[in-house]
Order: C-alpha cells, then sequence, then structure tokens
C-alpha cells in the first residue's frame, strides 16, 4: 500500500517547520515500512510505503497527521506569542 499526503501552507517558513517538525518521525520505522517527508515550496509532502497490513498502514498516516497537527498546534502558539512581544 501507497500513500501520498500533500499538505498546503501559507508560508515557506511554515510549511519548513512543520516538515522539520515531523521529520523525526520517519528514523527507526518497522522493516518495510518507509516514510518520507520534505519540503517544495510551501507544501509538505509526505509519501508511505506499507507493506504490512492494512491497520498498520492506517496507524502510520493517522500518527503522521497527529504529528502536523501537534506541529501545526506549537507554530501557531509561538506565532502567537511573538505578536504579543
Amino acid at each position: 500500500m501507497e500513500a501520498e499526503i500533500t499538505i498546503e501552507y501559507e508560508d515557506v517558513k511554515d510549511a519548513e517547520a512543520v516538515a522539520k517538525a515531523v521529520s523525526p518521525d520517519n528514523l527507526n520505522l518497522p522493516s518495510g515500512l518507509i516514510v518520507k517527508t520534505a519540503r517544495k515550496l510551501n507544501k509538505v509532502l509526505t509519501q508511505i510505503k506499507c507493506p504490512a497490513k492494512l491497520p498498520t498502514f492506517i496507524a502510520t498516516i493517522d500518527d503522521l497527521l497527529f504529528c502536523v497537527s501537534v506541529a501545526e498546534k506549537t507554530l501557531l502558539a509561538t506565532k502567537s506569542l511573538s505578536w504579543k512581544s
């Protein structure tokens, strides 16, 4: 099974921050599972290849999207703090 997930941001810096935040999750994967994340302009592109069963594939996508959500919330919080300074 394979998936490509593309998330577009308003700003290249935001895309870079999210890509860097989720990239460490691409290390130490189970055998055969491949997850590659990169930034292209203002987009974060993630490719997932999973030879395992469907539950593993779904869990991998769910984990990625959860990590993206946390990165986005953190980015928003830091922007909010910098506006107050």
